[in-house]
């Protein structure tokens, strides 16, 4: 019964479809064609999806269905809308007409064709836009620099700059190595001071990564070095492993990666950049989410931190912000976060305009936000899961540049 009403639903939907093009051609072989193609495709989806174990976690199969669902169906949804409102429309108009004029022979008139190449018009927006997003949008690394000015940073570290990467999610790139050689020139090409990767490398599994390895090698090493924490995917929790064995191997090989890239995994604990007779300290703390459990453990972290000395915080999920960190005891002059991929869809206009449906489940998913002089930033992510595009929100190399507040005389 479950699985009848989503079918019940897309069958509606392919009704209504497929009236918006019976209603723009009469050509049997053009309706022939449409109707074979959107059956199949269909049905390919449907088994598709009943067919899904969560328990094996995502690929490349599941990617593309996922994909293929949201290119397919988005559209066909706001044809749906647009001329299921117009079928109200008319039988408004025809109870009206019933009442008006009894010897009326048709009171529900036929439906309009301007309104269905409306729809249509209005539906290849979404196709192009989804489209766009899992063709050329994914691989559209952007570079987003933020001074952030802070009134305590000592003077020696003023002007330092920080390269933020996050969410990698190796298992979900396809074959097109340029396009990560690229990124990585990308991020090389910035010559930050630091450089520090905020987790989930993988989607499930160690070896998702094993074809990446010699790509993401070729990172520069800084001047303060290169470290990284884990995400909520890189535990793998979400897979049905045939043994506790088989899982803490997995987990074993994960932590290895970061070795292997010359990366120092950070896993609640810290160290301390010096520069002249200064030092500021880099704490990473394992994964901390409302939702996705909650390793990361700050008092361990910093068991040997001074209250008076500059922090920087690595911490995967921005809600350990919003919910412990920014009203914490313990000052955090910045954390650097991941992990909403900001949904890999939404618009933004720099400075103008950004939204994304990810805001409603989390306060801070993009960007830079402030509470009473403690800072987080949001990187949009380097990869994609899920969905495998982006629309609107592309992926992100952050240059942070970390700045003397001048003091007012």
């Amino acid at each position: 019964m479950k699985g009848l009403l989503p079918l019940l639903i897309l069958l509606i939907v392919e009704f209504y479809s497929f009236q918006a093009i019976k209603t723009i051609t009469k050509n049997k072989w053009v309706l022939l064609i449409y109707l074979v193609i959107s059956i199949v495709l269909m049905l390919f989806i449907v088994y598709s999806f009943m067919n899904f174990d969560r328990g094996k976690g995502q690929n490349k199969s599941s990617l593309l269905v996922i994909g293929m669902t949201l290119l397919i169906y988005v559209p066909k949804i706001l044809l749906f809308l647009i001329l299921f409102i117009e079928d109200v429309s008319r039988l408004v108009e025809a109870s009206i007409m019933s009442f008006v004029d009894e010897n009326r022979e048709q009171f529900f008139s036929p439906r309009r064709r301007f309104v269905s190449q409306i729809a249509l018009g209005i539906a290849t927006i979404p196709f192009a836009s989804l489209l766009y997003g899992m063709t050329i949008g994914k691989y559209n690394f952007k570079v987003l620099r933020q001074q952030i000015f802070f009134d305590d940073l000592p003077e020696e570290f003023d002007g330092m700059t920080i390269t933020q990467i996050s969410d990698i999610h190796s298992g979900s790139f396809d074959e097109d190595t340029d396009k990560i050689k690229y990124a990585v020139d990308l991020i090389n090409q910035q010559n930050s001071d630091l450089l520090l990767f905020t987790g989930d490398i993988v989607n499930t599994h160690a070896k998702e990564m094993d074809p990446w390895i010699d790509t993401f090698k070729g990172l520069y090493q800084p001047k303060f070095g290169k470290f990284s924490i884990l995400g909520n995917h890189d535990y793998g929790k979400y897979f049905d492993w045939d043994s506790e064995k088989e899982e803490i191997q997995n987990f074993e090989d994960v932590k290895n990666i970061h070795k292997k890239l010359d990366f120092t995994l950070l896993m609640n604990e810290n160290v301390k950049l010096k520069k002249g007779s200064s030092e500021i300290v880099l704490v990473g703390v394992e994964n901390w989410g409302v939702h996705f459990g909650k390793k990361g453990d700050l008092k361990k972290a910093t068991s040997n931190v001074k209250p008076e000395d500059f922090k920087i915080l690595m911490s995967h999920d921005p809600s350990h912000w919003e919910n412990e960190i920014k009203n914490h005891d313990t000052h955090y002059h910045l954390t650097l976060s991941g992990h909403t991929h900001g949904l890999q869809f939404g618009i933004e206009i720099p400075g103008w305009f950004k939204w994304s449906p990810v805001q409603y489940v989390y306060k801070q998913w993009a960007g830079l936000y402030e509470n009473a002089g403690r800072y987080i930033y949001v990187n949009r992510g380097f990869g994609f899961h899920a969905y495998p595009g982006r629309v609107g929100i592309m992926p992100e190399i952050t240059v942070i540049e970390l700045k003397k507040s001048k003091k007012e005389a």
